[in-house]
């Protein structure tokens, strides 16, 4: 009898341990970003505001791998211009993967205002 109980238990409080543990990948995952349009992150691209190239970059790569066990590690992240402070406007960073290899990051703006920039990446 008191063998169960702490058989249920364990088991319990290994699947809540599990759960756990899916919620917080699921949160520190995230892909999108909000950043404000400052005069320290704001370039122009065809005569409009965009975020600079520099703080997409950066953004993307310390997001890209939260946690170990999410996705593979990508360095050496960079966009060749800036993105557009534009709702839908898209663009290609690159990075490289633990092998070296060219990894393309599609990086897409999902709301913009005047003085912040809504936007995501795809891995």
């Amino acid at each position: 009898m008191q063998r169960s109980r702490f058989l249920v238990g364990a088991v319990g409080g290994a699947l809540v341990a599990v759960a756990l543990g899916g919620v917080g990948t699921f949160l520190l995952s995230g892909t999108e970003s909000n950043t404000a349009l400052d005069e320290y992150s704001t370039v122009t691209v065809d005569d409009q505001k965009a975020l600079s190239p520099n703080i997409v970059a950066t953004r993307t790569q310390g997001k890209y791998n939260p946690l170990p066990w999410v996705e593979k590690k990508i360095t050496d992240v960079s966009c060749p211009t800036g993105l557009k402070a534009e709702t839908g406007a898209t663009l290609s960073c690159t990075g490289k993967d633990g092998d070296g290899r060219t990894v393309d990051i599609p990086v897409t703006v999902v709301r913009a205002s005047d003085s912040s920039v809504t936007w995501k990446f795809g891995r």
